[in-house]
């Protein structure tokens, strides 16, 4: 899949099937859309483009500073790669964009630079200044610049229930089992191992601090879960702390994971957690043997819990 930070930097002559949206999450309700659509494309022998925006239109018309999304541009084209669709186009949305109007957008970005010959979207699907055209204005625009519309019914998008709103809901709340479900894979967190100040190596519980790039990466409430990561081709699983270390003074948000039955050295190297499970909430402990028989507490539920677990009824929901 190719990758592009603009629709003006893409160029297909034969033409391609769009789509449009801003896919945070990727999750099985995308995927029923972009299932279509790569099954479109190569019918008519085309190629499938999905359209996206970054910064997502609220940050940008709202201002919406508190916005978290699910996933990072980095996330998302990976998740999107491995449907199958052939070019992931992220289109900067600025102000100026947001003014273009519906005649504008369509004959500019999708007709002008993407040759759009079939676009599919959503049954809700809106667009141009202040979002006032639909899915009407949409045909009549294709019989103008002779592409056809798609739309994905009510009742097949309905009949999935889902929405990144809802997944978002889950995991404000901490509710994993729920967000997994409707995600269709493993909530995920993806950063770099930093130095932290060594406090789990003096409780025999050694961490890797977790560093996230992306200041909008939406991260779970406080508290520890069950994780898995993959490293050198197979998985560890392991205990992922959210919080600030209250029992030992700390006063900063962490990400600090102990990674059981490994003891290889992470340090500066890339890291991707995925949540599997919610233990208990963050806890201020009266000393350091208290915190220790808490996570060892916290490691026995994890083993108990994996003795049974089937990581593949994930992707199979």
């Amino acid at each position: 899949m190719k990758e592009y930070t603009s629709a003006s930097k893409y160029s297909n002559s034969k033409g391609c099937v769009v789509t449009i949206g801003t896919f945070d999450g990727v999750h099985i309700g995308h995927k029923a859309i972009l299932r279509r659509l790569v099954e479109s494309a190569r019918v008519q022998y085309l190629d499938s483009v999905l359209l996206t925006f970054f910064p997502h239109p609220r940050m940008v018309l709202q201002g919406d500073k508190n916005l978290r999304l699910l996933n990072t541009i980095s996330e998302k084209k990976e998740l999107i790669e491995a449907t199958g669709v052939d070019h992931f186009v992220v289109h900067p949305f600025t102000k100026e964009f947001s003014r273009l109007t519906a005649v504008e957008y369509v004959r500019d970005i999708l007709v002008n630079q993407l040759n759009a010959k079939k676009i599919i979207i959503g049954y809700d699907h809106r667009f141009g200044r202040n979002r006032t055209a639909d899915i009407s204005d949409l045909r009549e625009f294709g019989e103008t610049y002779a592409f056809e519309v798609e739309e994905i019914s009510a009742q097949e998008l309905d009949e999935v229930a889902v929405s990144s709103t809802k997944i978002r809901n889950a995991l404000h709340i901490g509710d994993i089992a729920t967000a997994n479900k409707y995600l269709g894979y493993h909530f995920m967190l993806n950063g770099s191992i930093v130095s932290g100040k060594g406090i789990g190596k003096t409780l025999n519980y050694p961490t890797a601090n977790l560093q996230i790039g992306a200041h909008y990466k939406l991260i779970p409430p406080k508290g520890v879960y069950l994780v898995r990561a993959k490293i050198s081709h197979r998985w560890v699983y392991g205990l992922t702390s959210i919080g600030t270390n209250p029992t030992v003074g700390g006063t900063e948000q962490t990400i600090e994971t102990f990674l059981m039955d490994f003891d290889d050295d992470l340090y500066h190297q890339n890291l991707c957690i995925e949540f599997i499970t919610h233990i208990r909430d963050e806890e201020t402990f009266n000393s350091t043997e208290e915190l220790i028989q808490a996570i060892e507490r916290d490691e026995k539920f994890a083993r108990n819990f994996l003795a049974s677990y089937d990581p593949t009824l994930i992707q199979k929901s």
